[in-house]
């Protein structure tokens, strides 16, 4: 069993950063782990937002390229997302997610999932 644990949500302005972490706890080895974040917005579904798998590779979603980036330390279980250039758009809570089965490519199935860190940008 693996909990996930974000932090480091807030109210920030339009072209402001922010980066939020996930620490990872349970018994199992956090570097074998495809980590991912996703969000959600006021009454819209969850989406993916970036992810990494565990030997580094990346996918993003094409709204948060160039803004957004993923980043993991493996000794800390900790996996970060640093926000740059935040737009009102990137309002939504956000949650990290981890996966540790063997798959192809890079499904949005995750097993393990954080309860959430809320994002606001005002304009």
């Amino acid at each position: 069993q693996v909990q996930l644990v974000e932090s480091g949500g807030g109210l920030v302005q339009a072209g402001d950063s922010l980066r939020l972490s996930c620490v990872a706890s349970g018994r199992s080895t956090f570097s074998t782990f495809r980590m991912a974040w996703f969000r959600q917005a006021p009454g819209k579904e969850r989406e993916f937002v970036i992810g990494t798998t565990s030997t580094g590779r990346t996918y993003y979603e094409d709204s948060v390229k160039g803004r957004f980036a993923i980043s993991r330390d493996n000794a800390k279980n900790t996996m970060y997302l640093q926000m740059n250039t935040l737009k009102p758009e990137d309002t939504a809570d956000y949650y990290c997610a981890a996966d540790n089965r063997v798959t192809d490519g890079f499904p949005y199935e995750f097993d393990y999932w954080g309860q959430g860190t809320q994002v606001t940008v005002s304009s």
